[in-house]
């Protein structure tokens, strides 16, 4: 979406396609988290499966939603992307940005700025806040409901979420505070199944009812026992932003912000057996004349515990004369982070019994920038330099619980730890060496490592890895010329390389004094990227078709390796993949009705393995979450100045969710579903400090799956209030 009325937050000197919305047209969508601004944004997704879901990984038009370490989130230039993996599980701190404090949300698409490390080579997010001019305070609560039904589950789902701002400004001293409170019940994120059994049951196998039945993404025919994965969790994010002047255009920037998460996740088995008692586990059961085994841990239910911390610091100028510069500190850290689970079957485990205790207490990152805008008096030049620091550390202690309720810790299960850094310089330089031609040159040089790598398998038995160094360069150019006032053309290549995380090179398991699941040895992600893009400016908006191809090779994927025997499954590197396509964005204001604003975006992409050594039953094969077609679009329509109105549409084409394309059944669990979800809000301006407004996310209640089942027809009422 094309906004002027805010400040950007990304350089529009970038040589990206960069596209942005402002808090005015936030305020007309139905927005529960702060991820939820970007969902109409061109060729992007935001993986949200429930409100309140803790995996919100950003996915662009060549990267898919698994893969949280191709796109970097900003919030006035601090880090919130959690780069320690390259999974769902790893996701942005949103939390830590309030909705009510946004000035504005960017995203520049493409590895086409030397200012930013590789994981910019799907999307970078760049949020801006305000800072305070007087007073102010806010409040806001929001009641929100679903009626979902899928095999055997029929029922209600809910929750609510409050939240308070509040600033001011004494001085050349500004605050700003934030606290939210959200509690919500998650649909089922996953169910228990088993391919149909070939095995006859005997003569006093036990009968069992209640089971669903339904065929698997590749074709099989399959039980379904019952609900899993329901998430009760209830999140507390706090924020402090301090803002001093010390000059008109030199101003120091300090936040703290603290995340806390309370979860269980809680199942719900459709079986019975012949006296009507839930069934939870048990051999040789007898399914309507066939036999099944469940084990101890099929309905495995856990609970959760987190507190997260932030500190950013930021010190910039802002003169917009030949020198700026800027500094930013941040640090996160895992303050507790543990997950309880049983090895029990329920219902024993429902109250005590044996299972895990997991700590990832002491993970975390931080990260230094600096960097310098030079433009020379009197020179065609405008030059940016500077330097990156990053270090991410990996501490995952999983603990045998003889009562995995209270915790009641034993022994050691294992130990996976290991950390990263990168050390970088960027230079950047846009010449306009003509008056309607701009050449923009960069290159970033990189010094990464990984070190201090163990994995310990029991009580007793640990292994440990050599350290690893290596260097990177990444060069990146940009073309582009004015044609009148009306047109602008652009071409960009970008290099890029995207390190293995902490999470993939040591997160894994052991079995049988054997290591699997990870691989210290792991390549980087290179991406070589281009685009070209026009851009039509048209009375009141914006036109805008871009192509782009973007080939990387050794891309890292969890896959099975064929050519060893056995079989090994694991985060390994795929040889070459590409993706090839074509994007379509138009935004516009008054669009043949005064007040109605609309902004659309059509994104094509032809993705494709083109080798891979490991498995090549995927070669020839799409890339897994890679939509054929997507299709963001929202219309807003202000009919007066206390009423508005908004529609939008969140559109996937085809997608798949393996690497040898065999999800042929996608319109099921574990597949990935063609979906159409329209959206509708309608807000209404009560006075001068109160706004009540009601929307509905799938509208139509449309049933849809990316691997997991997501939200039908979801009803938000919200009352905001302002001071």
């Amino acid at each position: 979406m094309k906004v002027s009325e805010a400040r950007p937050a990304l350089d529009p000197t970038l040589p990206a396609v960069i596209e942005g919305i402002d808090a005015g047209r936030l305020a007309d969508l139905n927005v529960v988290n702060v991820e939820d601004g970007l969902r109409y944004m061109p060729g992007l997704l935001v993986r949200k499966r429930y409100i309140g879901d803790r995996n919100g990984v950003v996915a662009s038009r060549s990267s898919g939603s698994l893969q949280g370490a191709r796109s970097l989130v900003y919030a006035d230039g601090m880090l919130l992307s959690n780069l320690l993996g390259n999974s769902f599980g790893n996701t942005p701190r949103w939390g830590m940005v309030a909705p009510e404090e946004i000035e504005r949300m960017d995203v520049a698409y493409g590895p086409y700025s030397a200012l930013y490390p590789g994981n910019s080579m799907g999307a970078t997010v760049a949020m801006t806040t305000r800072a305070p001019e007087k007073p102010e305070a806010s409040g806001r609560v929001q009641v929100f409901a679903q009626r979902y039904d899928r095999y055997r589950t029929d029922d209600s789902y809910s929750g609510h979420q409050e939240s308070f701002t509040g600033g001011g400004r004494s001085g050349a001293l500004s605050w700003f505070l934030a606290a939210n409170h959200l509690e919500n019940r998650s649909h089922p994120m996953t169910f228990a199944t088993a391919t149909a059994s070939a095995a006859s049951a005997l003569p006093g196998d036990p009968a069992i009812t209640g089971f669903a039945r339904d065929t698997d993404p590749q074709g099989n025919q399959r039980i379904v026992f019952g609900a899993t994965g329901i998430d009760d969790s209830r999140q507390d994010n706090f924020k402090l932003k301090l803002g001093y002047e010390f000059a008109p255009r030199l101003k120091l920037t300090y936040l703290f912000g603290l995340w806390q998460n309370v979860s269980a996740i809680s199942v719900d088995s459709y079986l019975r057996d012949s006296a009507g008692q839930t069934v939870y586990s048990g051999t040789n059961l007898n399914m309507d004349g066939r036999r099944y085994t469940l084990g101890a841990t099929t309905f495995n239910p856990s609970r959760r515990s987190e507190l997260h911390s932030m500190h950013g610091l930021a010190l910039r100028t802002g003169t917009r004369g030949e020198w700026d510069m800027e500094a930013v500190i941040t640090r996160y850290n895992f303050d507790e982070d543990k997950t309880l689970a049983p090895s029990t079957a329920l219902p024993a485990a429902g109250g005590s019994g044996a299972g895990t205790a997991a700590f990832g207490d002491g993970t975390g990152w931080r990260t230094l920038d600096l960097k310098t805008d030079w433009r020379p008096r009197g020179s065609a030049h405008a030059l940016t330099f500077g330097l990156h620091y990053d270090r991410y550390i990996l501490r995952t202690l999983t603990l045998n619980a003889t009562n995995w309720i209270s915790a009641a810790t034993t022994t050691r299960k294992d130990f996976f730890g290991g950390k990263s850094e990168t050390s970088a310089l960027f230079a950047q330089d846009v010449w306009r060496f003509a008056p309607a031609w701009s050449l923009t040159a960069g290159l970033r040089y990189e010094r990464w490592r990984a070190f201090d790598g163990q994995k310990a398998i029991n009580a007793a038995t640990d292994f440990s890895f050599p350290s690893r160094k290596e260097f990177f360069r990444s060069p990146k150019l940009s073309l582009a010329r004015d044609l009148g006032t009306e047109w602008r053309l652009r071409a960009s290549v970008g290099r890029a390389w995207r390190m293995p995380t902490v999470s993939e090179m040591f997160q894994g398991s052991v079995s049988a004094g054997s290591i699997v699941n990870s691989d210290p040895n792991l390549l980087a992600e290179r991406a070589t990227s281009g685009e070209f893009t026009a851009e039509r400016s048209l009375e009141g908006g914006l036109l805008r078709v871009t192509l782009f191809r973007d080939a990387v090779r050794d891309a890292l994927y969890s896959q099975t390796n064929v050519t060893v025997t056995p079989n090994v499954t694991s985060i390994q590197n795929i040889d070459s993949i590409r993706t090839d396509g074509i994007e379509v964005a138009y935004g516009a204001e008054n669009v043949g009705l005064r007040g109605l604003d609309f902004n659309a975006g059509v994104t094509y992409a032809d993705s494709e393995i083109l080798k891979n050594d490991k498995f090549p039953a995927s070669v020839g094969k799409r890339v897994p979450r890679i939509p054929d077609w997507r299709i963001n679009a929202a219309a807003i329509w202000r009919q007066t100045e206390r009423l508005s109105w908004t529609l939008g549409l969140r559109y996937s084409g085809r997608q798949v969710n393996t690497l040898d394309n065999s999800d042929i059944n996608p319109d099921t669990y574990a597949g990935t579903s063609r979906y159409a979800a329209w959206d509708a809000r309608v807000s209404w301006q009560l006075d001068r400090h109160l706004r009540l407004a009601f929307g509905v996310d799938n509208l139509f209640d449309q049933r849809y799956f990316v691997a997991h089942p997501y939200p039908g027809r979801t009803a938000v009422l919200e009352l905001r209030g302002k001071l």
